[in-house]
């Protein structure tokens, strides 16, 4: 049975953008119920507090949606007594690792040449484009899930903003919530205590400078542009949510109405 969680949002140690997803409101005037849904950054740096509250939410499943090269550099989630770990990479390790490398290590001259002007948001939304058609193995899988016996259910990636803004978004789209809805929880991952902190391996101050930060804010953002070309991705390959949900995921009027009542209030 759902735990009851506090109504005001825990202010977790180790583990930023953490949130329930509850509230949401669909198209016909449900929401999606408070307790179910959690989305997150990963939990490798969680402390002894942050894990026993996330013990406190009566989780079935963790959906880490990091790739070996990202735990290999933050490490493992905690462990959990008695929760599922469901690990499903929704990037390969080798793509774009000497892009995150030169995001690390570059000097200004490299940063401008990859990422200046509209090179940074345009890789963004390449990469959003790319989720959404050649991870449908992987999002049929957690919405099956979700569906049998997986909730309550935590997605999540490293920062909590793409790969697994992108998961929630795919189940909220399955649920009816309304589109309006689905961007606006996106773009909270854009709040100050929520953002992934930039790692660079320059401590100078030149490696943190104005115009480095302005570089990379589109890989760190949360911008609704990008939200909005998975969407049109959907609708360009498809012809629509129904059918994204029915012939790319395998999702059934069945399967979605066994989501619905798992996940809606």
């Amino acid at each position: 049975m759902t735990q009851q969680i506090p109504s005001t949002e825990p202010e977790l140690s180790g583990v930023r953008n953490f949130r329930d997803v509850g509230g949401l409101p669909t198209v016909d005037g449900r929401r999606v119920r408070h307790g179910v849904l959690f989305r997150s950054g990963h939990l490798a740096h969680a402390t002894d507090e942050d894990a026993e509250f996330l013990d406190s939410l009566g989780l079935h499943t963790i959906f880490d949606f990091r790739n070996a090269s990202d735990q290999k550099l933050e490490g493992p989630d905690v462990e959990l007594p008695g929760v599922r770990n469901v690990n499903l990479p929704l990037s390969d390790p080798a793509d774009g690792s000497e892009f995150w490398k030169m995001v690390r290590d570059g000097e200004i001259d490299q940063l401008r040449e990859i990422l200046g002007g509209d090179k940074g948001a345009n890789r963004m939304i390449a990469s959003y484009r790319a989720i959404v058609t050649q991870r449908t193995a992987e999002h049929s899988q957690v919405l099956h899930a979700l569906a049998e016996d997986s909730v309550p259910a935590l997605m999540h990636c490293a920062a909590g903003k793409d790969r697994a803004g992108l998961s929630i978004a795919v189940t909220l789209l399955a649920l009816g919530v309304e589109r309006e809805a689905i961007v606006a929880d996106y773009l909270e991952s854009n709040a100050k205590h929520r953002r992934y902190k930039v790692r660079r391996s320059g401590s100078s101050a030149a490696a943190y400078s104005p115009e480095v930060m302005e570089l990379l804010s589109p890989l760190f953002d949360a911008r609704a542009e990008y939200l909005t070309a998975a969407f049109d991705t959907v609708e360009e390959t498809w012809g629509g949510v129904d059918a994204y949900l029915e012939q790319g995921l395998g999702i059934t009027p069945e399967i979605r109405e066994r989501l619905r009542e798992r996940l809606l209030d």
